[in-house]
Parts: structure tokens; C-alpha cells; sequence
């Protein structure tokens, strides 16, 4: 009874739940810069009654929304920040759109379910790590459970992902002609080539599940100057914080390496936040493959060897139980993070995982509610937790 109620709750809304992913699909804005979607997450949620907070936790893409005043608080996270130049090509109107059909659901039972329902529209996930800003602002300080899907291919439960650090690299060397007198010159790009030549030389010893990735945003303006000026961006990605770091030296000691041979200057920094590995909840998991193959959707079986690639959402996961699945739908032969993938985020298909994703945690919320054990354990689990952790 209780599910079928949330799902007529949420049938009065689904209009504006769609218009609110097609929206934010329309209209794509990079990390930090989300404020037309926030705005639009944040009306939506005031015009359903709940007690809003636009530019929450001291971001101003940020939204703070509740309803209910259970002690049993369960946060539904929204993404809407988009790639540069190829929009949603993670499908993030998706993600913050069934977030919200999943409050919309749950906000009319709140007080009769004893939970208090948490929309937090979390910024910056591609790049930045607006979660991170959010865990240390005290968003997640009450929360009991914590959930969010991701649009994909297929639908799958339990996946992991990778830590991630982001590093911007820079060498600065000399100009000089590079025909009349290249001798008085110090070649900055050919410090970020000996750079890279040793990072793929480093890649057999690194650990399976390490990835380097970069590209080179800059090294030279004309061909007949010795390069002064050389930047790159690069990622370190590995399977927990201990191997990252450990990752992250040896990728290090390769920049410098640039620079010892050249004589550039290296200036190597971290930008914005680590994100730590996925550890999601699989207890809350279940609960969540029990709902989403109730509503005639194809779940596999939870898999952890399943892995995708780095989220923010990893370091809520390491404060408060957490559950992040794929939703999938039809995308033909594309994959995310690939222009293609951008065409098929407002279809009917995924419009119907919008609705869906957004239904199935609002049904694993019910069965956290009343379920006595899962009830009783994320509560425990709760109050135990050491204070102030960030």
C-alpha cells in the first residue's frame, strides 16, 4: 500500500519531474557554475512544500531541501553539472531528476514513515567534488542513508569506483630561436614529453586497477621558439586511498623528472577535491534491486568487481551508508562520456529511468522505514558515528 501510494504521489508530478531532466539537458553547465539548475531543483522542490534552502552549505549551486521531521533521515543526492562541450554526456539530468521524483514520492509519508527526506542538489561532480564541500559543511551530519542513480547502459547494483586525485602540472623554461640559438634556450615542452615518456614506462609496474590519464593543454605557440611554457592536467585514479597516494608519488617523481632533465621550472598541484573509492551499502543495495525489479526492471545480481570509473560520491560513502546504481536505458552503441551518449538522455527511455530510478529509492526508503532491523541498524550505525568527520 505504501508503494503504491508514493507511486501515485509521484504520477501527480512526473510532468514537472521530465520537464525538470529535459530542462537541465537543454541547458548544460560546467562544475560550479550550476545556477540555472540549482534554481530549477530548488523551485521544484519549494513548489512541493519543502522547507528549501537555495546556495546551501556555503555553494552557491548547492540546494538544501527537506521534508518531514523523522529521525530517520535519508538524503537523496541530485547532480545536474554537465562536460565541457559535449553537455550531458554522463547523463546527469537523469541522475538529479530521479533524485527529485524520489523526494516527490516520499515527502507526502514523511511524518507517517517517521523519516525526514533530505534533497541535497550536489554540484560539481565531473570535476571539483561539491559532495566533499557538502560532507564538510555538515550536510551529511544527520543522514542515515544516502542515495542517488547514475544513468548507464544497463541497470546494475553494487559497483565500485576508483579514487581519484587531479593534478595540473605546469614547466616553465627560456625562449630562445629555436634554429639561431637553441642552446640558450630550456624547453619546457620536451619536460612534459620526458614527463609522459615516463609515466607509460612506469604503467607495467603500476597496480591492475591504477589509471593515468592527461592531456596537455599547452606547449609552445610557434614552431621556431623553443617552448617556454608547457601545462597539462592529468588524473591518478586507483582502487583505495592508500594505493592513490602511493600512485600519486611515483607519478610525481616522473614530472620532476621532466624538469631535472631539462632544467625547466615544474609547478605540480592537487586541483579541487580527492575523491575516495565507492564502498557501497549492500544490504541497502538489495533493498534497492528487490524494488527496482518489483517496478519490471532487469537487475543483475549485486556484483562488487563491478567497477565504474570515480565519483564524489565515494567519500559520502565512507561517512554514511550509501547506494549508487546504474539505471540504465537505450543508448545504442555509445558509451558515456561520449557526445553520442548526450542524444539519448531525453528519450522515452530516459524518461522512464527518470521515473523509475526515482520510484525505486523511494520504495527502498519505505522498506528502511519499516523495516525493523534496517531501521534500527542505520540508526545505531548513526549515533555511533565519531563526530566531526569530514
Amino acid at each position: 500500500m505504501l508503494r503504491e501510494r508514493s507511486r501515485a504521489y509521484l504520477t501527480t508530478r512526473q510532468d514537472a519531474v521530465l520537464r525538470l531532466s529535459h530542462d537541465l539537458h537543454a541547458d548544460p553547465e560546467l562544475a560550479y557554475e550550476e545556477h540555472r539548475a540549482a534554481r530549477r531543483v530548488a523551485s521544484l522542490a519549494e513548489a512541493a512544500g519543502f522547507a528549501t534552502e537555495l546556495g546551501a552549505y556555503g555553494l552557491p549551486t548547492a540546494v538544501g531541501a527537506t521534508a518531514g521531521s523523522g529521525d530517520l533521515v535519508i538524503a537523496l543526492c541530485a547532480e545536474y553539472d554537465a562536460l565541457p562541450g559535449i553537455g550531458h554526456a554522463c547523463g546527469h539530468n537523469v541522475n538529479g531528476a530521479a533524485s527529485m521524483a524520489a523526494a516527490l514520492a516520499l515527502a507526502p509519508l514523511a511524518d507517517e514513515l517517521g523519516i525526514t527526506v533530505k534533497l541535497l542538489g550536489t554540484p560539481a561532480e565531473e570535476s571539483g567534488g561539491g559532495k566533499v564541500d557538502m560532507i564538510r559543511a555538515g550536510a551529511f551530519d544527520d543522514v542515515a542513508a544516502a542515495m542517488m542513480v547514475h544513468a548507464a547502459p544497463a541497470d546494475a547494483v553494487g559497483m565500485t569506483s576508483l579514487a581519484i586525485s587531479s593534478l595540473k602540472v605546469h614547466y616553465t623554461g627560456v625562449p630562445a630561436h629555436a634554429a639561431a640559438m637553441p642552446h640558450r634556450g630550456v624547453n619546457a615542452a620536451d619536460a612534459m614529453m620526458i614527463a609522459q615518456v615516463a609515466i607509460s614506462a612506469h604503467r607495467q609496474q603500476m597496480l591492475p586497477d591504477a589509471v593515468v590519464s592527461g592531456i596537455v593543454t599547452s606547449a609552445g605557440d610557434a614552431a621556431n621558439v623553443i617552448p617556454a611554457h608547457a601545462s597539462a592536467d592529468y588524473d591518478c585514479r586507483a582502487r583505495t586511498a592508500k594505493e592513490l597516494a602511493e600512485l600519486q608519488s611515483r607519478v610525481r617523481a616522473c614530472f620532476e623528472a621532466g624538469a631535472l632533465a631539462t632544467g625547466a621550472e615544474l609547478s605540480l598541484r592537487t586541483v579541487g577535491n580527492d575523491y575516495a573509492d565507492l564502498r557501497q551499502d549492500l544490504a541497502i543495495g538489495s533493498a534497492y534491486r528487490d524494488a527496482a525489479m518489483a517496478l519490471g526492471r532487469t537487475v543483475p545480481p549485486t556484483d562488487p568487481n563491478l567497477r565504474g570509473g570515480s565519483t564524489d560520491m565515494g567519500n559520502v560513502s565512507h561517512l554514511v551508508p550509501t547506494i549508487h546504481p546504474a539505471i540504465g536505458y537505450d543508448c545504442g552503441d555509445t558509451i558515456m562520456h561520449h557526445p553520442g551518449f548526450t542524444r539519448y538522455g531525453t528519450t522515452a527511455a530516459a524518461d522512464r529511468a527518470v521515473l523509475e530510478g526515482g520510484l525505486a529509492m523511494a520504495w527502498t526508503a519505505i522498506t528502511l522505514a519499516t523495516d525493523p532491523v534496517h531501521r534500527t541498524e542505520l540508526l545505531a550505525r548513526l549515533a555511533t558515528r565519531p563526530t566531526g568527520v569530514r
